[in-house]
């Protein structure tokens, strides 16, 4: 019997060792697809993938020294600076994102923080594109707890703030704000009652014990990210990263499979770096238990497939967008769960527990 074959399938862990993750790397790579795949369909419908649209709200001059990133505004990539954009026009490009089939509207700042006077605006985007029927998501750099709070009041449902890497390779990539400080705006997240989004990038030059421990970082949260973005490097002219070697496409679907494995309920988010991929590669990746895409044709400032593609491929391998539904009270909510059951319970396989 094969590591994969012994593993307790779909369990939820916060118990990781560096060792455990490793082993989970090491599996051949048929037993680890395997694995997620087992995982995966306890927990998802293994045909539908979550679909995303990302929409910078406010581009360029950010104050942090991240390696990976254009909006830095410590290096020359000939990208344009933008101010806050207007709400008005926020909500035009949310229109548009459900239209296009999107049904979670992502709004990305470059900031260290949002200021007081921003407050007002990126509130009001979240409520104004909340009552379109989308599911509302910000990343707006470092957030304190009434600021959170403020966010959660006006219906935000997701926060995303990456861990980036490892807290060991950490220091390579960002030196102007500490490993704990994206711990404590997690935590901050958490307690405003949001829904987290904390994913890393991958390919950043770390090696695999990096890879493993930013997944042991995600996993060992108190309560795993309802959203976990596995982005691949984009590499930028002008960015201290800009001729890194490219990472292994294979140690790439190793790390959505491993993720997928430790995190069985969250959605694992196949994020920046798509433009890159094969559509075999991508279809790897959903097979590993990838279950969520940005869509659209720009991820803040760097390249992505363009809709009609992802909906192209979407049918060549027979998945669909993951439906968004909304609840007006408990009754409803109760109604569908009752519906749920009767579908399965005339399937031969279906087990009543409660007899």
């Amino acid at each position: 019997m094969t590591a994969a074959q012994q593993m307790p399938v779909a369990e939820v862990r916060h118990d990781w060792t560096r060792q455990q993750v490793l082993d989970l790397f090491a599996l051949p790579f048929n037993d680890l697809l395997f694995t997620a795949q087992q995982v995966h369909r306890t927990h998802f419908d293994p045909n539908r993938v979550q679909v995303s649209t990302l929409c910078s709200i406010k581009t360029g001059a950010c104050p942090e020294d991240c390696a990976y990133c254009p909006q830095s505004a410590r290096y020359d990539t000939g990208l344009e600076r933008e101010q806050l954009m207007k709400v008005e026009k926020v909500v035009e490009e949310a229109r548009a994102a459900k239209a296009s089939g999107a049904t979670r509207f992502c709004m990305g700042a470059a900031w260290r923080s949002p200021k007081k006077k921003d407050m007002p605006y990126v509130t009001r985007m979240v409520r104004e594109v909340k009552a379109l029927g989308l599911e509302t998501c910000m990343t707006l750099g470092m957030l304190k707890g009434d600021q959170a709070k403020e966010l959660a009041e006006a219906g935000l449902d997701y926060y995303n703030h990456n861990l980036d890497t490892s807290p060991e390779y950490y220091g390579e990539i960002i030196t102007t704000r500490t490993y704990q400080d994206r711990l404590e705006t997690l935590d901050q997240v958490r307690a405003a009652g949001m829904k987290v989004c904390a994913g890393g990038i991958v390919g950043l030059g770390e090696g695999e014990k990096d890879r493993a421990g930013l997944l042991m970082q995600l996993a060992n949260l108190p309560e795993h990210p309802e959203s976990v973005p596995i982005n691949m490097l984009v590499k930028v002219a002008g960015t201290p990263l800009e001729d890194e070697k490219d990472l292994d496409p294979f140690e790439f679907i190793r790390c959505i499979a491993v993720a997928r494995i430790m995190m069985p309920k969250s959605h694992v988010r196949l994020s920046a770096g798509r433009e890159a991929m094969s559509d075999e590669m991508q279809s790897l990746a959903f097979l590993a238990g990838a279950n969520s895409i940005f869509y659209g044709e720009k991820l803040l400032t760097t390249g992505n497939p363009e809709a009609n593609e992802d909906m192209q491929l979407f049918a060549r391998l027979g998945i669909k967008p993951e439906e968004y539904q909304q609840y007006a009270d408990e009754a409803e909510v109760e109604a569908e769960l009752s519906a749920r059951i009767s579908e399965q319970e005339s399937d031969p396989f279906f087990y009543d527990a409660a007899k």
